[in-house]
């Protein structure tokens, strides 16, 4: 195992990150001068020094630079170490030597810092070294983000509600979900919680005089619920949220193994505007792979009555990488998703979670194609998608990003808003985390709530209490943020 040494830094993060593009397994060790002769990345700064080096079974490198008042350490060491470790291993990432989960967050401060497109296409591709090919999906998301992100605000929010249930849980999922089968007995007194929650949510945000943007409903499963429980929830959000004026209403009813004709009209008729219907792959054999109990049949039946109901924006994912998946399968899912037309088609890169079942479990290891995988993205701008927002993960396959695409004005906004930070977002439910922007200092205040379900009904007059922590942070405020 390649071991990681670092020195003299004020963080070993991007340093440590870095080392992983190369070597995923490489682990962090304590500070020292004294390196065990074994396989290790050092990166060492002095007063006016700053030296990284490489042992590998056949060879030690070494490079040496001085310390740049204009940047921090921490990139320069990245970036000498990112070009020796390039040249040790043969490999040239394709997002170059960004770590960081939201590559477009960049482009974004840069034009708030008055940098022009030239002057950030040369920061991305020679300082980054980013691939032409990822800069251009970058730029393009940007310039499309950048007609929404404008109007929003210092009062503007978002409502997220969570429901971390499903009939079952996929291998690769690390999400805070329990199975319906085995939580039973604890469903429904979350459901009567989290309704309190909603509504408590709804005063405060008022008392501040928020306005609200879009409605996001995720899991989980929300179709997990019963049909009642589904809509005992979407009622609480209507009658205490003026939803005819938010810009997107969002429900995930990702599964077509509890997602039926009957939660489809509720959804609809609640006013939701936008549904998700995620097949993740349209092979039956790599379904059955991840631990999905359904068909690929079930899931085009599922759109279909979803568009019978009067559904008009619909979200459809696939994953890049699943075990068992071909470059061949991922191109036909893909081919498949575009022939029905759904106006969102997300294609996420696989993402090793340690507390996912193929992690845990050691199932078989996706596929080292997933870039080829990713390269039939191209089908999606030739049948009119565009890209809208993308983000990484930490130990994504092949270091590579997610991706949301749509047809022209069926943007999911609450995607935007949340993975570019642009305005407050309110959270009900287990795992929940409100996020509270402040503009002027370009910071963000956390509140989270309990993780689990059962945790979080035990302790629920303790969520409430941490809602007022909303009115504090907005009461701080200057006149000048307001």
């Amino acid at each position: 195992m390649m071991l990681i040494y670092v020195k003299g830094f004020k963080s070993s993060y991007d340093i440590e990150h870095l080392t992983r593009l190369f070597y995923p397994d490489a682990a962090i060790t304590a500070n020292g001068t004294h390196y065990p002769k074994t396989e290790c990345v050092v990166a060492r700064k002095s007063k006016n020094k700053i030296m990284v080096g490489v042992r590998t079974k056949d060879k030690t490198y070494v490079r040496v630079g001085k310390v740049n008042l204009a940047e921090k350490p921490s990139f320069t060491a990245s970036a000498m170490l990112y070009h020796l470790l390039k040249q040790i291993t043969g490999k040239r990432p394709s997002w170059g030597m960004l770590t960081g989960v939201r590559p477009v967050r960049l482009i974004h401060d840069m034009w708030a810092e008055g940098k022009t497109d030239a002057e950030i296409s040369n920061r991305f591709l020679t300082s980054f070294d980013v691939t032409d090919e990822k800069y251009k999906l970058a730029m393009g998301t940007a310039k499309l983000q950048k007609q929404v992100m404008c109007g929003s605000n210092v009062k503007s929010y978002s409502l997220y509600v969570s429901i971390p249930f499903c009939p079952s849980r996929c291998s690769y999922c690390s999400f805070v979900s329990r199975t319906t089968a085995g939580s039973q007995k604890l469903i429904q007194p979350y459901v009567d919680k989290l309704c309190l929650e909603i509504a408590e949510i709804s005063r405060v945000a008022q008392q501040n005089d928020l306005h609200l943007h879009t409605i996001y409903i995720g899991g989980g499963t929300p179709t997990a619920l019963s049909a009642a429980q589904l809509r005992q929830v979407m009622q609480a959000i209507k009658e205490n949220f003026d939803i005819a004026r938010a810009e997107e209403y969002t429900v995930e009813a990702g599964r077509p193994d509890c997602t039926d004709e009957e939660k489809l009209s509720i959804i609809k008729e609640m006013g939701a505007t936008r549904v998700s219907i995620n097949p993740q792959t349209l092979n039956d054999t790599v379904l059955k792979a991840i631990g999905r109990r359904h068909s690929v049949q079930d899931v085009i039946d599922c759109y279909h009555i979803a568009r019978k109901l009067g559904h008009n924006n619909i979200n459809m994912d696939l994953i890049a990488g699943l075990p068992l998946d071909t470059v061949d399968s991922f191109a036909k899912s893909l081919q498949g998703v575009i022939a029905l037309a759904p106006e969102n088609i997300t294609v996420h890169t696989l993402t090793l979670k340690r507390a996912s079942n193929l992690v845990i479990e050691h199932s078989p290891d996706a596929y080292d194609d997933v870039s080829k995988m990713l390269e039939y993205n191209r089908l999606l701008g030739q049948a009119g998608y565009a890209p809208y927002y993308l983000y990484r993960q930490k130990n994504t396959l092949d270091n590579l990003e997610n991706t949301g695409f749509a047809k022209p004005g069926f943007e999911g906004l609450y995607n935007i808003y949340i993975m570019e930070e642009v305005h407050s977002i309110l959270s009900a439910g287990a795992g929940g985390v409100t996020k509270l922007k402040s503009p002027a200092e370009n910071r963000i205040e956390r509140i989270f709530n309990h993780k689990y379900p059962l945790e979080y009904t035990e302790n629920f007059a303790e969520m409430l209490r941490r809602k007022q922590q909303i009115t504090t942070f907005f009461s701080q405020l200057s006149e000048n943020e307001v």
